[in-house]
């Protein structure tokens, strides 16, 4: 038990980043329909074709080439905006596991949540149940926990029972966040070298759901220090994915860089509320 100390220790940070402060009344499951809104790109989308979103708009702006990973270098970030008021709670294991979590079920849920089937919360809903019920790629082990102890669970099952951890997201050091703007990385990017990564991709859905994988392949890790234009700063965690040979030919990162599969390495940003887990040495 020990060992994972530090490992438990980040809890209350996740919480933290995730917003999860709000308190939720009688822990009942009652939702505003603002907060669930139709998905946007995320660093998931890397091996999935982007067929729900294929409009290039701002919100794809966290791909770019490795060329482009240097100091001085200025580039359009999109990086979403986080409104506390609105952030999908984050539920127990025994809150989560009472809600089934199947795309069999969504005309269930959808009653369950009020929301229309044909509304864009609807849709959300969809693309995040079928996007967690793809199987993996080839060297991929993922799953969608539901609730912090699942994906605590998931953490210990691809490092190890006894190893520490920690997490890395972006994160706003100064400044008013405008979603969309020019950013100058403002040092050369942190090399980060780690035998496993875990991502971990928030998805639209009432409650805190996330997309947790982790992949065989060539991926590299940095962490990035950024200026905008408006004198903001961030950090953020960066992944340049070197193999892209499996991904989806179709997918839109592919045409917003002008590379092909396999020819050339993609990097992304990791949108906030992302998570990057990796095992401390």
């Amino acid at each position: 038990m020990g060992t994972n100390l530090s490992s438990w220790g980040i809890i209350l940070s996740i919480l933290l980043l995730l917003m999860c402060a709000q308190e939720m009344e009688g822990r009942s499951l009652r939702y505003d329909h603002q907060q669930l809104q139709q998905p946007t790109s995320s660093a998931l989308d890397c091996h999935h074709s982007a067929s729900h979103n294929e409009h290039m708009d701002l919100s794809m702006n966290i791909f770019f080439r490795v060329d482009d990973l240097k100091a001085g270098k200025t580039m359009p970030i999109w990086f979403s905006s986080v409104d506390k008021t609105s952030a999908s709670p984050l539920l127990s294991r025994e809150e989560a596991d009472s809600v089934p979590f199947s795309s069999k079920q969504l005309p269930y849920l959808l009653d369950l949540f009020s929301f229309p089937k044909d509304s864009p919360q609807a849709e959300a809903m969809e693309y995040t149940l079928r996007q967690c019920e793809h199987e993996p790629m080839k060297g991929e082990t993922k799953s969608c926990p539901t609730s912090l102890e699942s994906m605590l669970d998931f953490a210990r099952s691809v490092f190890g029972s006894h190893v520490h951890y920690k997490v890395l997201t972006t994160i706003f050091e100064k400044g008013a966040l405008i979603p969309a703007q020019n950013y100058t990385i403002s040092q050369e990017p942190q090399a980060i070298h780690a035998q496993k990564i875990l991502g971990c991709h928030k998805m639209p859905y009432p409650y805190a759901v996330f997309y947790c994988h982790s992949q065989e392949s060539d991926n590299r890790l940095y962490e990035v220090s950024l200026v905008g234009e408006n004198g903001s700063k961030v950090k953020a965690p960066v992944m340049c994915h070197m193999d892209t040979s499996h991904w989806d030919p179709d997918h839109i990162a592919f045409r917003l860089i002008k590379v092909q599969p396999g020819r050339s390495p993609v990097c992304h940003f990791f949108p906030v509320n992302d998570l990057t887990w990796l095992p401390v040495p």
